[in-house]
């Protein structure tokens, strides 16, 4: 696969965030006509079929023009057509999922300090996260903050693309890039009105 160029807005579509599949769907749909060109769909407490359902359902709405990315599960990542998965710390091993996905196919990783982040650069991961940078709500037992300290540690440790998470808002959003990120992967910032908040991301990132 050649060098991943990501986007400075990374939307991730947690189920939690929506009232319901159609709530998503319509999310979605609002942040592919707003020019979003990737975005992560995530459901941590979601059965299986209920997961594949609405990732299958995300990739027939979406179409190929938007990169697909499944959270946590390599399977329903291939079974839903999706363009990639993204791992965390306590999920398979990233050259487990190479094998299941295959070369050609998105993985990403999450880390949470600059130890985690350097093994993770010696995996054929495409891109890597950090976080959280600040404060979140996003996970009900988060790691602790990095800070923008933490993002240039770790944007030292690596050459490939730095995705950073957590409790990032438009005011701060620029102070992240700057301390060495590539992306910024937005959840509940993003919510209730997803495409003029990615739209209010990319204009203070210009």
């Amino acid at each position: 696969m050649p060098e991943l160029r990501l986007p400075t807005v990374y939307p991730i579509l947690d189920r939690s965030c929506f009232a319901d599949s159609a709530a998503l769907f319509t999310a979605a749909k609002a942040l592919a006509a707003a020019g979003c060109a990737l975005m992560q769909y995530r459901n941590k407490t979601g059965a299986a079929p209920d997961t594949l359902s609405d990732a299958r359902e995300l990739r027939r709405l979406l179409g190929r023009g938007v990169k697909l990315v499944m959270n946590d599960r390599a399977d329903l990542a291939l079974a839903a057509g999706f363009d990639g998965v993204h791992v965390g710390q306590d999920d398979l091993p990233v050259e487990s999922v190479r094998k299941i996905v295959g070369p050609d196919l998105i993985v990403g990783a999450s880390t949470h300090n600059p130890e985690q982040l350097r093994l993770a650069d010696q995996t054929s991961a495409d891109y890597l996260a950090i976080g959280p940078v600040f404060a979140t709500a996003s996970k009900a037992n988060p790691d602790p903050v990095v800070g923008l300290d933490g993002v240039k540690a770790t944007r030292a440790l690596t050459r490939k693309p730095l995705v950073a998470i957590g409790g990032i808002s438009v005011a701060n959003a620029k102070s992240v890039m700057d301390a060495g990120a590539d992306s910024l992967a937005l959840i509940s910032a993003l919510v209730p009105e997803v495409a003029k908040s990615y739209e209010r991301f990319r204009a203070v990132l210009l």
